[in-house]
């Protein structure tokens, strides 16, 4: 056990009359598993369950409105005034319960952002009369929603009587989740939603008690909230209240009124949940949930300041993954309580890993958003580097092979060594064929990013748990018909990959002229002046490192807009570093030759040329699937997976070829 090495983090804490076993909540998450009118499906019980499972002391569940009428932001959240919640949410308490943590919902109201009650028809309520961009053209069912005429929503501020009503809603749905079983309630007052909009000086300009400039009369909703929380929950439940310690937008409050929110609130939450940021803005967005250029741990400097000004216990979160970093921060007192978000979908047993003493088994989380882009176009859950996130029911009742057999992948890149890695750990006899001298693939070229230092650590620990799997590893052996015929396995698994598409560009074969595998590997051998071809990820991201390596960096994209490949969370990251890096972007721009001093292109039907010592390609991967579909007829069963497929990205390699290796003995 580990114990010794984190005595903080795993030191018990009493709030109110409840104990919880460590220091480590995850933070909350919506539970997009719903079945009709906003419960719990069986599969988002056990999502749950499985932090629950994995060590966590706390589990809460994010996203659940007081009040379905005025406060829904859309489709996916809990409703918790339907009384048919009733049985599900108390499931769901139960199955986080059992496993020892504390089960907790966190109460919420959109205010003026609940969009799904405007696309329905009715009025949007906020501290005052206000109007807001009409920037949501679609409903979260798919049907289309006209824009309002101005190109505005209005929102009309709240009557007394309807600020009374909604604080009768707060303690209503927390006597309600009491009743389910739930052991705590977290009170979402950040990040821009209801209660927040009320303690923003910039928003709240109401003449009455309930706002203007002084902090007393902006708290009074939130703090009117708590008190008739406490009265429904009665004395020993606790209650957490969420803030942002700092807004970090435009007319937001910054750290010092954070702290004096925090100070108002000493004394009468239990717990003071600081985090950062506020959801209507892409930029603070990167900051409530830190994107991969962020330094670990960027969000701790909130909490700790809070915590030199109040009593109560404070909690921290954003960017946290690693067992020393969260000891550290609890041993220093910097919080009293770290929160994990991202980082549960990666490795929801990092606390009992950490515990018992197998830190370098767990997944750390590469903040790479592919969790926030597979929820926002498909409403699941997903993680690049999880495939088992999102299929928790799947999982909890898995059945074993009927019959185990001899397996053979051919390819070593990130989803061969998924499916050698799920196959042997279901029992089957696997050889892992890879054609280079290494397991990992194409993206070993980005072992040394300095942005990427996760997923470099992810490669390195894949290729340790096949070996331990007990696979048996041929490096420098691509796998021919021939070869397949010789081994005779059962099933075959093709993850053959995808090779660099190189453009018919005249001069593409120029001394200059480098594939961006290659500039990644060797990048002194990169220009101080450097054009990429290609917006899409890959070209982005390789002319950040290079500007991070004192280059001077210009993008071409033939697009009218740079390729966020569907995930629009990335984007905002991506699009903040080509910002302070002062990365150049040319759109719907061709390449048509490139020169010993830069490329000639066409953009908007005008001849341009952008000067350059050295010109990358990123324009695309070919997938290897001739290779793949060669060994179609030498198994009984046969799989392909990855980029041989579609050249797509590391959590579409990573779910197929984990479902691939659970299908096989399956008859």
């Amino acid at each position: 056990m580990s114990l010794e090495k984190y005595p903080h983090l795993f030191t018990p804490i009493t709030i109110g009359n409840t104990i919880f076993r460590n220091r480590l909540f995850a933070a909350p998450n919506g539970c997009q598993y719903l079945d009709y009118g906003g419960v719990p499906s069986d599969e988002g019980i056990a999502f749950f369950e499985r932090k629950a499972i994995g060590g966590f002391a706390s589990v809460t569940l994010g996203e659940c409105i007081v009040d379905s009428k005025t406060g829904q932001a859309h489709s996916y959240q809990i409703l918790l005034d339907n009384p048919l919640a009733l049985p599900p949410l108390s499931a769901m308490a139960t199955a986080i319960s059992r496993h020892g943590a504390v089960a907790s919902v966190q109460l919420q109201h959109c205010g003026m952002f609940s969009h799904l009650v405007y696309e329905r028809g009715d009025q949007l309520l906020g501290p005052v009369d206000m109007a807001i961009p009409d920037v949501h053209t679609s409903n979260n069912d798919g049907h289309e929603v006209a824009a309002s005429p101005d190109g505005l929503r209005h929102v009309r501020g709240m009557t007394e009587e309807e600020i009374e009503k909604l604080i009768r809603s707060y303690a209503k749905a927390a006597a309600f989740v009491k009743q389910c079983g739930f052991g705590m309630v977290m009170i979402h007052a950040g990040h821009g939603w209801g209660l927040a909009q009320f303690i923003s000086k910039h928003l709240n300009t109401r003449t009455d008690k309930w706002g203007g400039p002084e902090l007393e009369n902006r708290m009074r909703l939130p703090l009117a909230v708590i008190d008739a929380v406490r009265k429904a929950v009665g004395p020993g439940f606790p209650i957490e209240v969420r803030i942002s310690g700092a807004e970090c937008i435009e007319n937001g409050y910054d750290m010092d009124e954070g702290i004096a929110i925090a100070k108002m609130l000493d004394g009468k939450a239990d717990i003071i949940h600081v985090s950062a940021g506020h959801h209507e803005s892409q930029y603070a967005t990167t900051i409530t949930h830190p994107s991969m250029f962020m330094e670990d741990g960027c969000n701790v400097k909130y909490a700790a300041e809070v915590k030199k000004y109040v009593k109560t216990p404070v909690a921290t979160v954003g960017a946290l993954t690693d067992p020393e970093m969260l000891e550290e921060i609890i041993a220093s007192g910097k919080a009293d309580i770290v929160n994990l978000g991202r980082q549960t979908l990666a490795d929801p047993d990092l606390p009992n890993k950490a515990r018992q003493g197998r830190e370098d088994d767990i997944d750390r989380c590469m903040r790479c958003c592919a969790c926030f882009a597979n929820s926002t176009l498909t409403r699941r859950r997903a993680c690049a580097i999880n495939p088992a996130t999102g299929h928790e029911l799947e999982e909890k009742f898995d059945r074993p092979p009927k019959t185990l057999k001899k397996v053979l992948v051919a390819g070593g890149g990130i989803a061969g060594m998924e499916a050698a890695l799920t196959a042997a750990n279901r029992g089957h006899q696997v050889i892992l064929c890879e054609a280079s001298d290494t397991l990992g693939g194409v993206l070993n070229c980005e072992e040394q990013v300095p942005f990427k230092k996760r997923l470099g650590e992810y490669l390195k620990r894949q290729a340790r748990r096949v070996e331990e799997a007990g696979v048996e590893i041929r490096l420098n052996t691509p796998v021919t018909p021939e070869l397949a015929i010789e081994i005779a396995p059962d099933a075959i698994i093709a993850a053959t990959g995808a090779a660099a598409v190189k453009p018919h560009i005249a001069g593409i074969d120029g001394g200059n002229v480098l594939g961006a595998e290659y500039a990644y590997t060797h990048p002194q051998e990169v220009g101080q002046n450097v054009v990429i071809l290609g917006g899409g990820l890959v070209g982005i991201e390789l002319g950040i490192f290079l500007s991070g390596l004192g280059r001077k960096v210009t993008l071409l994209e033939m697009m009218p807009q740079l390729n966020d490949g569907g995930n629009m969370a990335h984007m905002n990251g991506l699009r903040i570093q080509i910002d302070e890096k002062n990365i150049g972007v040319s759109l719907s721009t061709t390449a048509k030759e490139i020169r010993k001093d830069g490329v000639c292109a066409e953009k908007d039907g005008r001849e341009e040329f952008f000067a350059a010592d050295t010109v990358i390609y990123a324009v695309g991967q070919k997938p290897r699937s001739e290779e793949a579909l060669a060994l179609n007829t030498c198994a009984p069963e046969f799989y392909i997976v990855g980029d041989c497929v579609a050249a797509k990205n590391i959590i579409s390699a990573t779910t197929a070829a984990y479902n691939a290796a659970r299908d096989i003995g399956r008859l």
